[in-house]
C-alpha cells in the first residue's frame, strides 16, 4: 500500500504515504544455506542408504536430490515430471505449469541424462504395475508428495547434522536450498571467468523459471561472496573508465 501511495503522490499531491515502520513486521526471506560439494556428497551418499522394502526407495531419492543438485529445480518442479516430459535421448526435461502458471524447457548434462535413465530403468524393472505417470515414484508406484519428500530429506540432514533435532522436520538447511546453491556456484563461475555477469543473468533467471530477473539478483546481497565479486567487478569497472 505504501508503495502504491508513494506512485499516487507523484501525481496527485494530496495523497497520504505511510510512514515506514507503521507495520511491526514484514516478509524477510530465508538465508539461504550454501551446500558444500562435500555435504552434497554425504546427502547423497547417506540417501543411497535408505532402507527399502522392494529396493527402490533409496534410488527414488538419490536422483530426485542429485537432480535438484545440478538443476536448481523446485521440488514441486521435479515430483511434477511426468515420464512423456524427460526426453532421456535430447536431455531436456520439460516443467509444465510451474510456479506462476509459467511452463519452461530444462536442458541437462549428459551424465544427468544417464543418472534418470539408469532410475527409469531400475523403477520399471521394480514397479512393474503402471499406476500413475509420474517420473519419480514411491514404492506403491504412486507419485511422491513434496511432503514426503521434504521429510525424507530432513532424516537424511539429520542423520549427517545438518539439522537439529526438534519436532517435526527439525530445524536447518532446506531442500530448496539445492536450488540456492545451483544458483550461486554458476554466478560465482561466472564472476570468477571473467563474463559479463549482468547480461549473463537473464539465462540463469530464465533457467530457473523466475517470473522476474530481480529475483535472480537477490542472490547477489544474499550471499557475501557474490556481494564481494560483484562490488570488485564494480570497482575495476569505474578504475578502467
Amino acid at each position: 500500500m505504501r508503495r502504491f501511495a508513494s506512485w499516487l503522490s507523484a501525481t496527485d499531491p494530496r495523497t497520504e504515504v505511510p510512514p515506514l515502520g507503521l507495520l511491526a513486521h514484514r516478509y524477510r526471506r530465508k538465508h539461504p544455506h550454501i551446500y558444500t560439494d562435500s555435504e552434497i556428497k554425504g546427502i547423497l551418499t547417506r540417501a543411497q542408504q535408505l532402507p527399502s522394502c522392494r529396493g527402490l526407495r533409496a534410488s527414488t531419492y538419490t536422483t530426485l536430490f542429485g537432480l535438484l543438485a545440478v538443476t536448481g529445480m523446485r521440488v514441486n518442479e521435479a515430483l511434477g515430471l511426468d515420464r512423456k516430459d524427460v526426453d532421456l535421448v535430447g536431455a531436456i526435461l520439460y516443467i509444465r505449469r510451474a510456479k506462476f502458471g509459467k511452463s519452461r524447457y530444462v536442458p541437462i548434462h549428459r551424465s544427468t541424462a544417464r543418472a534418470l535413465k539408469n532410475y527409469a530403468a531400475a523403477r520399471d524393472r521394480i514397479i512393474c504395475c503402471r499406476s500413475t505417470d509420474a517420473f519419480f515414484v514411491s514404492e506403491q508406484g504412486n507419485r511422491i508428495s513434496e511432503f514426503i519428500a521434504r521429510y525424507t530429506f530432513a532424516k537424511v540432514c539429520q542423520h549427517l547434522g545438518l539439522r537439529v533435532l526438534a519436532k517435526g522436520h527439525g530445524r536447518g538447511p532446506r531442500l530448496h536450498d539445492m536450488r540456492h546453491r545451483f544458483a550461486v556456484r554458476t554466478l560465482v563461475q561466472w564472476y570468477r571467468a571473467g563474463l559479463d555477469v549482468e547480461r549473463e543473468l537473464p539465462k540463469l533467471s530464465t533457467y530457473l523459471g523466475h517470473v522476474h530477473v530481480n529475483d535472480t539478483y537477490w542472490y547477489l546481497e544474499a550471499v557475501p561472496e557474490l556481494l564481494q565479486l560483484a562490488t570488485d567487478r564494480l570497482m575495476r569497472r569505474e578504475a578502467d573508465q
